[in-house]
């Protein structure tokens, strides 16, 4: 395609020049000297986002071991490499996705300006807002008491049953949200297949009152038509009547057949396309439990946030495009800083499951070994992203960040304002604090002259050392809101299609979780005969296998 006229991204003429400039000062380069010698540097190396509603989040890009030179170097990078080819072809609705033939189109779930915006020639925006007004019509049903289960109780627990997208997506808006759900509608999350899962999630509900979403597209995903079906059994014990079926289950879902089949009324089945993506489905109709649970308002300012941050992805030019510069920062670590971990850090409760979600986004679209030239490619890609809440990770990893021997590239996400604002707000002057507080530890660090004048024995010099300048971007949003958290995903989702960009590979199929399901699709049948020995794999498969028969007899 017009976008990939290249194969190796390393013989990119700025690639060379990026390497040149690396081996001969940007690997020593010094935030902090760049500071002291530099008093407009954040000014510089900030960029300030605004949303639709007016509200702020600035990102904090000047922390990186960064100068004017090597931030030019990686534009240039993304210009040669057509970053914005890519990105203009993935809002044509071209078919990006080449190995699987398919457009890339989540931003059409959120293009709530109504424009018109075209797959084969098709405009698809009736058809997402048809399914919006599904959702919200469902959902208003729902949250108001008009929709009732099969004895007449309002439904008070909503039980979102999925894998992958269909599960990350839904489990981390709704506690990143919580802050706006209904007092009256509690919602679960049934993702893994061990049945320890479901049990403990039917464990304190009742049928009569509690509604389950089948979130599969095929709705032939093992995982979640194996859950769906224990669901279901759970739900005849009580109610016993298959009729009732209608009233306690919906899909999610574009396989209508297979939904009739296992007793759900096709009427509540909601439909999304071949071009959504699981780990970019949480806008489509898979986003069904978020809006249960925050009302179709607060849904729609998210949509809204999501777009503001499209718009700005696709119309600022690259040297002031934030998803496009925090990508390129994570090249310039990738690719020649060797490192191989990327931490994002939530200084927010409700962001709890946040890094686990990005984990999918990053990994599963970058994760990949040949580029779009069907060549191997001779580079490092796909970061290792991990993350936990500050202030509870400072007591574990951050011992590794600080003094460890990787170099551990950092975001740090905050809101200025707290939804629970306590003890006259001293608990988020205190979050705050310690976020401001590592970013700039982690630059500046601590010499052997500092350690030694705070009276320290010459035996503990060494081991009270900082060596300082470890990268950051600071994340600050005014607040936690539908919009906020909206542009915030959606930042993620263009810093990853930019790093796809640069190293020139497929970011939107994911091929690699497919040869493990064939495997088990295959033992899962061996495993039926708890007698038969098997002895049709390796050694080890085959004693593991045949143990796991004797003892789970």
């Amino acid at each position: 395609m017009s976008f990939s006229s290249f194969s190796q991204a390393s013989d990119l003429p700025a690639w060379k020049k990026l390497q040149e400039l690396y081996d001969a000062s940007g690997k020593n380069l010094s935030v902090k000297e760049q500071f002291q010698s530099d008093s407009d540097r954040f000014a510089k190396f900030s960029r300030e986002f605004t949303n639709y509603d007016g509200s702020k989040i600035l990102f904090d890009f000047s922390k990186n071991i960064v100068n004017d030179e090597i931030l030019k170097l990686l534009i240039e990078l993304a210009k040669e490499a057509k970053v914005e080819s890519l990105r203009d072809a993935l809002f044509a609705g071209e078919k990006i996705n080449f190995t699987e033939g398919r457009a890339v189109f989540h931003p059409a779930l959120r293009n709530q300006s109504n424009k018109v915006l075209k797959v084969d020639s098709q405009d698809v925006t009736p058809e997402v807002n048809r399914v919006l007004a599904h959702i919200k019509e469902f959902s208003e049903q729902v949250r108001s008491g008009a929709w009732t289960g099969y004895t007449g109780k309002r439904i008070t627990d909503v039980v979102n049953i999925g894998i992958g997208g269909s599960d990350l997506g839904p489990v981390m808006v709704t506690e990143a949200l919580k802050h706006y759900a209904s007092p009256d509608l509690r919602v679960h999350f049934v993702s893994n297949i061990d049945g320890t899962h479901i049990s403990e999630t039917l464990r304190s509900l009742s049928q009569e009152s509690t509604l389950f979403l089948i979130a599969s597209k095929t709705f032939t995903t093992a995982e979640t038509t194996t859950n769906a079906n224990s669901a279901k059994k759970w739900f005849l014990e009580a109610a016993v009547d298959e009729k009732h079926i209608a009233k306690h289950f919906a899909a999610l879902s574009t396989n209508a057949e297979e939904v009739a089949k296992f007793g759900i009324d096709t009427k509540n089945m909601f439909e999304f396309e071949s071009w959504v993506g699981g780990r970019y489905s949480v806008w489509s109709a898979i986003g069904l439990s978020v809006v249960l649970y925050i009302g179709y308002d607060n849904f729609e300012k998210f949509l809204k946030g999501a777009e503001a941050m499209d718009k700005h992805f696709t119309e600022q030019p690259l040297e002031d495009n934030i998803p496009a510069i925090g990508g390129l920062l994570s090249v310039w670590y990738n690719n020649f800083f060797g490192a191989q971990t990327h931490l994002v850090a939530p200084f927010d409760q409700y962001l709890h499951r946040f890094p686990a979600y990005l984990q999918q986004l990053s990994m599963e679209s970058n994760g990949k070994s040949v580029n779009r030239a069907n060549e191997f490619v001779k580079y490092s890609t796909g970061t290792i992203l991990f993350g936990e809440p500050a202030t509870n990770s400072q007591h574990s990893f951050f011992q590794l960040v600080h003094q460890g021997t990787k170099l551990i590239p950092a975001d740090f996400i905050l809101a200025a304002k707290s939804h629970n604002p306590i003890q006259n707000n001293l608990h988020q002057r205190m979050l705050a604090s310690n976020f401001f507080a590592q970013a700039e530890a982690l630059m500046v660090g601590k010499t052997e002259e500092q350690v030694r004048a705070e009276g320290n024995p010459e035996n503990i010099v060494p081991h009270k050392v900082f060596s300082g300048n470890r990268p950051t971007t600071s994340i600050l949003a005014q607040e936690i809101t539908p919009a906020a958290l909206g542009a915030l995903i959606v930042y993620y989702e263009h810093l990853t299609l930019t790093e796809g960009a640069v190293w020139n590979i497929n970011s939107y199929d994911q091929f690699g979780v497919e040869l493990g399901k064939v495997l088990a699709k295959s033992i899962g049948s061996q495993l039926d005969d708890a007698v038969a020995k098997v002895d049709n794999h390796d050694g080890s498969t085959n004693s593991l296998i045949n143990q796991f028969k004797s003892w789970s007899a």
